[in-house]
């Protein structure tokens, strides 16, 4: 008989719990129907998701900027210290749409340069390790380089694209999270009628909180795909924008080349910056930032091979 009784009070309970479930299910329902029939049309809605998504990565990107720099721990190179460069710089620029320059230099992850900013007011960080390990051929393709990603703004899409993937993936979160609380209510209702107590209420809901993220993230995961191949193609873009800036494909393959064998393998601010595709496993090369080296060499080697008076062309 106690047995009996237990079992009919695990019954109710569930019950209980289930028609609570289910009351507040149709509450929220009951709101949300309330919330869509006074909701903006689309297109509105459309705008203001744009407008603050615009607004909210412009500001990530010049913030996220200026911090970089403080981390980096680097300094302006003056014009009075390095006119060569400036004036190189000088020239270069003339070649881009960009505006003024400023020239930095900091102790970054490996031996490289960074372009940061806008195209009207970009920096270019170069490594201290680049005026040892360079030639002045192979600094001024890596500048031309770093120049053609700020008069493409690619950094300033880059985080746009990084921005929109949050955005949808907060909307999602609190979009999913009462399905999952709905559908874990039931499941713990269910546990009770089946006769079978279920865990803590706070293992519960981390559990549904768990789950959701999951979902989010595998959502969102083909999003992060196509932000990395556009990062791959550009790239390719700035290979071929510096190239054509500098007439000096093979003085970027050698740059590229000497900067790839003096990285180091540890991971370094900037490590989420350079993930290379050369590493075996699809999954790694959809994943990268930077295409193989191999294909970049190979394409600048191309590049040499039809410039007129070429030895090696064919």
């Amino acid at each position: 008989m106690r047995r009996l009784g237990l079992r009919l009070v695990m019954v109710l309970t569930g019950l209980a719990l289930l028609g609570v479930y289910l009351l507040v299910a149709a509450a929220g329902y009951q709101l949300l129907a309330v919330l869509w029939d006074q909701r903006p049309n689309m297109s509105q809605l459309v705008v203001y998701f744009v407008v603050i998504t615009l607004v909210s990565g412009y500001l990530s990107y010049r913030l996220g900027t200026a911090g970089l720099l403080r981390e980096l721990d680097t300094r302006e190179l003056t014009r009075r210290e390095v006119p060569n460069l400036h004036a190189l710089v000088d020239r270069l620029g003339n070649e881009f749409d960009v505006g003024d320059i400023s020239i930095h230099v900091g102790r970054l992850d490996a031996p490289n340069a960074l372009g940061v900013g806008t195209a009207r007011s970009g920096v270019i960080v170069l490594d201290y390790g680049l005026f040892e390990l360079l030639s002045a051929e192979e600094v001024e393709a890596v500048i031309a380089h770093e120049l053609a990603h700020l008069e493409n703004r690619d950094g300033l899409l880059q985080t746009l694209g990084y921005t929109v993937v949050r955005t949808v993936g907060g909307l999602l979160f609190l979009g999913l999270l009462p399905v999952g609380l709905l559908v874990g209510g039931i499941a713990r209702s269910l546990s009770w009628l089946r006769g079978r107590p279920p865990r803590p209420l706070g293992v519960h809901l981390a559990r549904v909180q768990i789950a959701v993220l999951q979902v989010v993230v595998l959502l969102l995961f083909g999003l992060t795909l196509v932000l990395r191949a556009h990062s791959r193609r550009r790239e390719y873009a700035a290979d071929d924008r510096a190239v054509k800036a500098t007439g000096k494909p093979l003085a970027l393959a050698r740059a590229l080349l000497k900067i790839e064998r003096a990285a180091t393998s540890g991971w370094g601010v900037l490590s989420p910056l350079y993930i290379h595709g050369d590493e075996k496993g699809l999954l790694h090369r959809l994943l990268a930032t930077h295409p193989p080296l191999d294909e970049r060499l190979e394409r600048l080697a191309e590049k040499a091979d039809r410039q007129p008076g070429s030895l090696t062309r064919r």
